[in-house]
Formats: structure tokens, C-alpha cells, sequence
């Protein structure tokens, strides 16, 4: 929580047990923390450094916490002006930018494209451009990656958190990944929008209809990474993602849903993302491994909504699911 002033975790472990004891021996400290004594006293003196703890005077190796309202207050101070001149520095650059680009009568190729070689340059440029966002992330995700992954994608939690929509559409592949179900009700709980395909045609990502990247390189080559600025082939990447998501289905998980609309009882949760992964092409066997399910199980839930229904087929059983709203149809463009 407070990584954003400079501290790193233990730091601000260290941090918070001091203000909860007032003063404390090193030795007391590290046994508190669960931390060797030379890693604890490390912790204080860059502590000591930020202005946020210091020696007592009353006994040396005796530690006291500063007032947190008055230091870590002067920290987020000059925290926020330093972030008020990078914006100014930002501001100032983007309109050069800007006006160079109109001088010119036609924009250089490498105005238009940038190569990324290297998975941490691709990685670090694929953050900026989710971090960067201020409207929509458009994604097309397969399921093989190789740099970048769900699990370590934390800047699509903090985009989304601050407003950013997105729209993904995935390749069935990546629901059979170990942690493919789990990612995407994770995103779907951020209430992203996921559809899902046979196969898509390219990995793509889309920011704000301003910025692209697709991969270069394929199995076994150095990662690298074109990224798009403003341009016909920009247009062409976007007009590419809109295409396939039209075709996509709508991807439902851990919906909460328990009574139809006419008040009889009606499919729970976990029916409803067997409907859901039924529904994108999943075989039972794949979808009781998913969810962690026996096969017969998957089985005997299908027939119950089957006789719930009262229809015959599992094609009328996909059908009565979207007219009575169990699984999303997502009309949105």
C-alpha cells in the first residue's frame, strides 16, 4: 500500500509494527517480523532515510516511529508534486510531439511503427500501453503465451479499476489452461467483457484506438513486438478485432443467478458456468476437469436443466439459456 512513496514490502512492515508498538529493540522488531536482525535494521535505517522512523535517544538499537500523519503527509506531498511536474513534462513533450508530426508533409515510417525486441522491452511496453489507457483495451488473446500472461498482468486490474473498459476475446485453448477459468472470471468479475473463439487470428492488443501491439517473432525466437501508432494499419488491427469479436461468444463464469423468471427454482452458479463453457465448446470431460468436477456430475447437472427445460436436445437446452438470460448474449457493439 505504501510502495507508491517508495517503500517496499518489508519496509512497511517494518513500518506498521513500529507504529503499533511505539519503540521497539531491533531484536524485538525482527522477532516480530519473522525477519533475521541485519534485514530488519536495514528496513529501519531506510525507514530512518524517508523521514518515517529514527533512534531513540533513550537506549541504542531502541527504534520509535514518526507521527505517520506528519511524515508519511510531507512523503505524499512531494510525492504529488513530483507526479504535477512529470505531467507538465509530459504535457509539454506530447504537444512537440504533436506539432513536429503536422510539420510534416507525410509521417516517417518510423513515426507510424516501432520494433520491441526482447521480453523485458516487450513486457515493460506492453504494461505502458494498458497504463496508459484512458477509454478501452481491445484484446485478442491466444493460448500460448509467451511474455506477458494473465497471472502476472497486474496493470489490467489497476486499468480496469480506474475506469478503463475492455473487451477480450480468447481462443477456446486458453479455457483448458490451468489457470484460464480462474483469470477470466477474475476479469469478468471486474465486469470486462470476454468472448470466446475457435482460434484468433493474431495476439493484439488495442488501447484507446490509438495504439497497437502484435507479435513479430513465433516459437523459439527472441520475443519481439511491432507497435502501431495512429495509421491505416491501425485502422486495419481495430477493424480486425471488431470482426472477430462480432463472431465470439459471449463468455459466462460464476454468474449468481438461482430463480427463473417466473419464480420456479433455476439454475445456480455452478450450472451456469457448465451452460457457459458448454456453450464455447468444451467437451464435459473439459469442463469437469475446469471446474474441478466429477464427470458424472457435469452429466447429471446437464440433464436436471435439460428436465428443468423440458427440452429434448442440448441444442434446445443452449437456446432456452439465452431466451431465458443464463448465459449473456451481450448485445453491446
Amino acid at each position: 500500500m505504501l510502495g507508491a512513496i517508495g517503500l517496499d514490502a518489508r519496509q512497511e512492515s517494518a513500518y506498521r509494527a513500529l507504529v503499533a508498538l511505539g519503540a521497539a529493540e531491533v531484536t524485538d522488531l525482527a522477532d516480530r517480523l519473522a525477519l533475521p536482525e541485519p534485514d530488519t535494521e536495514s528496513a529501519l535505517r531506510r525507514l530512518e532515510r524517508h523521514g518515517l522512523a529514527a533512534q531513540s535517544s533513550g537506549g541504542a538499537g531502541r527504534w520509535v516511529a514518526a507521527p505517520p500523519a506528519v511524515a508519511l503527509g510531507a512523503l505524499l506531498t512531494q510525492q504529488r508534486h513530483e507526479l504535477e511536474q512529470a505531467e507538465l513534462a509530459a504535457a509539454l513533450l506530447a504537444e512537440e510531439y504533436r506539432a513536429e508530426a503536422a510539420d510534416a508533409l507525410e509521417p516517417a515510417v518510423h513515426d507510424l511503427v516501432e520494433v520491441v525486441t526482447g521480453a523485458s522491452a516487450v513486457a515493460h511496453r506492453f504494461l505502458q500501453l494498458q497504463l496508459g489507457a484512458t477509454e478501452e483495451v481491445c484484446a485478442l488473446v491466444t493460448g500460448n503465451p509467451v511474455v506477458v500472461t494473465g497471472s502476472d498482468n497486474e496493470a489490467e486490474e489497476r486499468a480496469s479499476g480506474r475506469g478503463v473498459a475492455y473487451r477480450v476475446v480468447v481462443e477456446r485453448e486458453v479455457l483448458l489452461l490451468p489457470s484460464g477459468i480462474t483469470e477470466l472470471s477474475a476479469a469478468l468479475g471486474r465486469d470486462e467483457r470476454v468472448r470466446v473463439v475457435d482460434r484468433v487470428p493474431t495476439k493484439l492488443v488495442v488501447a484507446d484506438r490509438a495504439l497497437a501491439m502484435v507479435p513479430l517473432t513465433g516459437r523459439g525466437s527472441e520475443p519481439a513486438a511491432l507497435v502501431v501508432h495512429a495509421s491505416g494499419l491501425l485502422e486495419s488491427l481495430m477493424g480486425l478485432f471488431e470482426a472477430v469479436w462480432r463472431d465470439a461468444l459471449p463468455l459466462r463464469l460464476g454468474a449468481a443467478g438461482s430463480v427463473t423468471e417466473h419464480g420456479t427454482p433455476g439454475p445456480d452458479a455452478t450450472d451456469l458456468e457448465i451452460l457457459s463453457l458448454l456453450l464455447a465448446g468444451m467437451t464435459d470431460a473439459s469442463v469437469a476437469k475446469q471446474l474441478e468436477l466429477g464427470l458424472r456430475t457435469v452429466q447429471r447437472r446437464v440433464k436436471g436443466l435439460m428436465e428443468l427445460t423440458g427440452v429434448t436436445t442440448r441444442l434446445q437446452l443452449g437456446w432456452h439459456a439465452y431466451e431465458k438470460g443464463w448465459v449473456a448474449r451481450d448485445h453491446r457493439a
